[in-house]
């Protein structure tokens, strides 16, 4: 059982990791735009989506990008997922469980 435990545990903190990673590389994949004299950095869905992509591929292979996108544009929301199973045979888990992990980075431009 704590073989489990701590498997499960070193699992979830893998990809907990590559979520955040993967969301920081969303936020830094906006277009730089100026209005009214003010540069304004902006995030679309399909950016969010390719940076957050290659970040999950270089990763692991086992871990899947579920969703990567923005709601505010300055907001990046990546998703991911992996499938765990018991580092030993298991009658209560045979089949393993699925973990996911989810993180958000925002994009922002100093004023200084």
């Amino acid at each position: 059982v704590t073989t489990a435990a701590t498997s499960v545990y070193i699992t979830q903190k893998k990809i907990d990791g590559i979520a955040s990673a993967a969301a920081l590389a969303g936020s830094d994949g906006f277009t730089l735009t100026v209005s009214d004299g003010e540069a304004v950095a902006l995030l679309t869905n399909d950016d969010v989506w390719n940076q957050a992509a290659a970040v999950v591929g270089a990763s692991a292979d086992d871990v899947v990008l579920v969703s990567a996108r923005t709601e505010d544009g300055v907001t990046a929301i990546v998703e991911v997922r992996t499938e765990w199973h018991p580092p030993l045979i298991s009658a209560l888990l045979p089949d393993g469980i699925t973990l996911t992990a989810t993180a958000t980075s925002r994009t922002a431009l100093d004023d200084d």
